[in-house]
């Protein structure tokens, strides 16, 4: 019975291909529409994860000034190396701590020059920002103690100064400072803001402090936390610890800020979840036009058939069986829209992501999804044409030309 209504209804599809495809072609595009909007958020989140955990392990960076209001970081007191130091004795929790200090500069090698930044801080600063050497070694404790003009340079620095060259054991000029590079970075690409993350030069802090900040300050504290221990209880014993060494009274507000990489990347991963649901609904709109197109379809399918219909009634069909003719033959006309959309989705997410140059993450589930709602979406639209054939007068059906 079944074999043979499905047989019935693609000879009926056969005999109309153009039309069948124009039926289905809503079907086809919502689906596709749907699936490639929640594969490409799921990439776009994905990378936002990715480069997040790549600017560190657990990290926190504490920084004087809030983003906003009175007591921003312009007119809030830095930190010194006192206060470094108390955060690493005091708090247990923490596995490394890095303070920074950075300075724009121009990098000068040969006939090569590269604007960049160079960031001072100490050995732990490669721990806290969970980044290795692809060649090289980090700074020994005399030269962090004595400010040696010695740098670890990131990729793209290594790039415009040095080419394919290695420039491990050469001398570069930053601004009007000598400086030999012990130490090349892997590469680590663009962070979630955009930020060239290669195009660095690490120097001990005292150098940087003395030779281009000519201050004792430290801008920048990186702290990571050791495994197993909430960030959340760090950060708040970090601003405690603070509140009390920088002399803010209970009733005052911080002039520092502790940001949570964590907290951020759960805001940000949330944000992109949202647009990827609500741009998912948007294109999911589509599916609904195209279940209307099949209802019209199937009832103009319908009174063209009219008196095939009747002779099927005259001769002993029942009302049922025509009912699931017409309907089987909307969920395949539905189904194989499904199936077309779900193979020019994954073509158009792959091609998209690759140009967008994004994470492909199949979503097995949104596939099945939207397949199953393409044929939900057959039934649906496809019961009242079919029970409109069903419903027919076999003798009005016969006399119908």
């Amino acid at each position: 019975m079944l074999w043979n209504t499905l047989t019935l209804a693609f000879r009926e599809i056969r005999r109309n291909v153009m039309r069948s495809f124009l039926t289905i072609l809503g079907i086809v595009i919502g689906v596709a529409a749907v699936i490639v909007m929640v594969t490409l958020g799921g990439g776009a989140t994905a990378q936002v994860t990715d480069q997040i955990a790549s600017l560190g392990s657990n990290l926190l960076m504490v920084r004087p000034g809030q983003r906003m209001g009175p007591g921003s970081s312009s007119t809030a007191p830095p930190f010194s190396m006192a206060d470094v130091e108390a955060i690493s004795r005091d708090i247990t929790s923490l596995a490394a701590v890095a303070p920074s200090l950075s300075q724009s500069v121009t990098a000068v090698y040969g006939n090569e020059n590269w604007t960049t930044t160079a960031n001072g801080s100490n050995d732990q600063f490669f721990q806290v920002r969970n980044w290795s050497l692809d060649s090289g070694r980090v700074f020994t404790e005399s030269e962090l103690r004595s400010g040696k003009a010695v740098c670890v340079i990131g990729a793209t620095v290594r790039k415009e100064l040095f080419g394919a060259q290695d420039p491990i054991g050469s001398t570069i000029r930053l601004g009007k400072v000598a400086c030999q590079v012990v130490g090349l970075l892997e590469s680590k690409g663009q962070s979630t803001m955009g930020n060239d993350q290669d195009d660095i030069v690490v120097l001990p802090l005292r150098t940087v402090q003395r030779r281009f900040a000519g201050t004792q300050d430290v801008r920048l504290i990186q702290v990571s936390v050791r495994d197993g221990i909430s960030t959340e209880k760090a950060k708040e014993e970090i601003e405690t610890l603070l509140r009390k060494r920088r002399h803010i009274a209970p009733s005052e507000d911080d002039n520092f800020q502790v940001m949570d990489m964590k907290e951020i990347a759960s805001m940000l991963t949330g944000t992109t979840r949202i647009l990827t649901s609500l741009l998912g609904a948007v294109a999911a709109v589509s599916l609904l036009v195209g279940g209307i197109g099949i209802m019209n379809i199937m009832l103009v399918s319908v009174t063209e058939r009219t008196r095939e219909i009747g002779i099927r009634l005259a001769i002993g069909a029942l009302e049922h069986e025509v009912l699931l003719q017409f309907l089987v033959e909307a969920v395949v006309l539905s189904s194989l829209g499904g199936v077309v959309g779900i193979l020019l989705a994954l073509v158009s997410s792959l091609g998209l992501a690759s140009l967008l140059q994004i994470p492909f993450v199949f979503n097995t589930s949104i596939v099945l999804v939207a397949f199953l709602f393409s044929a939900a979406v057959g039934v649906v639209f496809g019961f009242f044409p079919a029970r409109k054939a069903a419903q027919l007068d076999p003798i009005e059906a016969l006399r119908h030309e």
